[in-house]
């Protein structure tokens, strides 16, 4: 599981997190959601280990990630925001380098590169430099890295971001395709992907966890039965939801 206890990061006087606590099984789609600024990216960057805590603790499948990083860091996969990546190189070149990292070997290895460009529709333009490519593109090489070596969670900062209409639902099929036996932790500023592939919705605003159940159940809270109106409440303190830090 993954499970964050007082998980804070402050930047002087200003506190991007502060001190929010949750547990994460598998086989749970949990989006991360909130309106700009609210904390999500910088918790997802702590929880994969990209960014210190300046208090509290991350573990990742029993594994501390101050303490046993790498240990840690190979349980899970990581869409960071933007995917970052090396524009000289191809998409094959690239999940070539990857799959070293990785330790992928022999066969094994070029079946994988092979299914996950297949799952993303990458073959197309495989030996195309990354940095002619569309954005959607771009995102899909991203996030075939993060699933590459079939790992048993994945983090993923905004996954569609970038994608027509068409691609956001194949990638949104995708996830809930792998979800069943993983963790998925999706950071989103979209109500509708969260609605579309998430079982459990984390809102935070202003560094603190707001409300934290079932995209049906939050939405049940308003009379309109609509999770927008719900998030709009919680993230301007209209309404305070349970936090469920046992979770």
């Amino acid at each position: 599981m993954i499970r964050a206890d007082s998980l804070s990061k402050h930047y002087g006087a200003i506190k991007a997190v502060d001190g929010i606590s949750f547990g994460i099984e598998p086989g749970e789609v949990v989006g991360l959601l909130g309106p700009n600024g609210a904390g999500k990216t910088t918790t997802m960057r702590m929880c994969a280990g990209y960014l210190a805590p300046t208090s509290g603790s991350v573990k990742v499948h029993g594994f501390d990630l101050a303490t046993h990083t790498l240990a840690a860091r190979k349980t899970f996969g990581y869409l960071p925001e933007g995917a970052p990546l090396w524009g000289e190189m191809t998409p094959r070149a690239f999940l070539d380098f990857i799959a070293d990292i990785r330790g992928l070997r022999g066969a094994a290895r070029a079946a994988r590169i092979g299914e996950v460009a297949e799952l993303l529709q990458l073959h197309s333009v495989f030996d195309q430099r990354i940095e002619t490519l569309s954005k959607g593109f771009r995102r899909r090489v991203g996030l075939a890295q993060a699933i590459l070596h079939d790992p048993q969670a994945l983090l993923l900062d905004e996954p569609t971001d970038g994608l027509d209409p068409n691609q956001k639902h194949e990638v949104r099929e995708l996830i809930r395709g792998m979800s069943g036996d993983k963790i998925v932790v999706i950071s989103t500023h979209i109500l509708e992907e969260v609605e579309a592939v998430c079982s459990r919705a984390i809102i935070i605003a202003a560094g603190r966890i707001v409300a934290d159940d079932t995209p049906a159940a939050l939405a049940a809270r308003s009379p309109s039965g609509r999770l927008d109106h719900v998030f709009r409440s919680v993230t301007t303190g209209q309404e305070r939801g349970a936090v469920g830090e046992e979770r």
